[in-house]
């Protein structure tokens, strides 16, 4: 009776819902094997290399090998040392500096892209902005380094009317062109497709309140593109802080930054256990920032 019944049930089922069903079965093990391949890609290559970098910041290095371990021994001696105090707060200012200034300088542009150009103008800046990164950014960079050394193009030019020699090697402010190289037209990119979206019926009403261009700006547009905005500094942030060439090429070294300090410690004794702890420490630091700006910037606020 059992087995008639569930033949019954079977042949209850209209052909066209059997159909149905065995298509959504198969659209979803096809969905499932298309992701195979970038779930494995992450798994190696993500977390497993996390997983082992973890670990190793535990091991410890005798006779300039490293010895599998469990000491903490790395992360006291980081932590406590006063080098890397000062270090993890340049390097977190430098990356907090260069999110601010390219943010700032970003939105004109892309204010100016977005609500004065017509849309192939618009096309044709954003090709622009992306054509920069088929070239390589240390070769970027080196460019960088021979405009501003003191007998550069620019201290060149700046004599021919009385001006300089400036330094402008090996400091701050070189650093600064070299994360703005990087970052900025990644910067009006994410403001601009951020502006773009946004409901321009919503500025139409402002205006006929009688809302003046920077009212408008200040509480229509920013207000608006809030999510773009916090995510595009975001990610000025997270390449700025994380970024190994401008410091090295263009602001030579002086003061280091993590990256700096991570490269150093693998080169002095073979430290890795000591650069793993260095890593780690970056890790968590753009983990916490970027939860922190993805909750301020999908907040009930930010929403509105």
């Amino acid at each position: 009776m059992a087995q008639h019944a569930q033949y019954s049930d079977k042949e209850s089922v209209p052909p066209a819902s059997r159909g149905k069903a065995s298509r959504q079965e198969a659209s979803r093990v096809f969905a499932l094997a298309m992701a195979l391949p970038m779930a494995v890609w992450q798994c190696v290559f993500f977390v497993a290399a996390l997983a082992f970098l973890a670990v190793m910041a535990f091991w410890s290095v005798q006779n300039f090998r490293v010895v599998p371990d469990f000491t903490f021994a790395n992360w006291v001696k980081m932590f406590s040392a006063g080098y890397f105090q000062q270090t993890y707060l340049r390097t977190f200012g430098y990356g907090a500096m260069a999110a601010a200034i390219s943010s700032v300088l970003a939105f004109p542009c892309a204010y100016g892209i977005a609500f004065k150009l017509p849309r192939q103008a618009q096309r044709l800046v954003v090709a622009c902005l992306i054509i920069p990164y088929f070239t390589s950014y240390l070769v970027r960079t080196f460019a960088w380094k021979i405009l501003l050394t003191d007998n550069g193009v620019i201290n060149a030019v700046l004599g021919w009317v009385g001006l300089g020699p400036f330094s402008m090697m090996s400091n701050l402010f070189a650093v600064m062109i070299g994360y703005l190289t990087l970052i900025f037209p990644i910067v009006i990119l994410l403001q601009y497709f951020s502006l773009a979206n946004i409901d321009r019926r919503l500025i139409e009403a402002a205006h006929n309140l009688r809302c003046g261009a920077f009212s408008t700006v200040f509480r229509v547009v920013i207000p608006s593109a809030k999510i773009g905005l916090i995510l595009a500094a975001t990610f000025a942030f997270i390449l700025s802080f994380g970024d190994f060439v401008s410091p090295s090429f263009l602001g030579n070294n002086k003061p280091p930054t993590l990256s700096i300090l991570m490269v150093d410690a693998v080169k002095s004794g073979s430290q890795w256990p000591r650069a793993a702890v260095v890593a780690l420490s970056m890790i968590a630091t753009l983990v916490a920032v970027a939860f922190l700006a993805m909750s301020t910037a999908y907040s009930r606020e930010g929403r509105r």
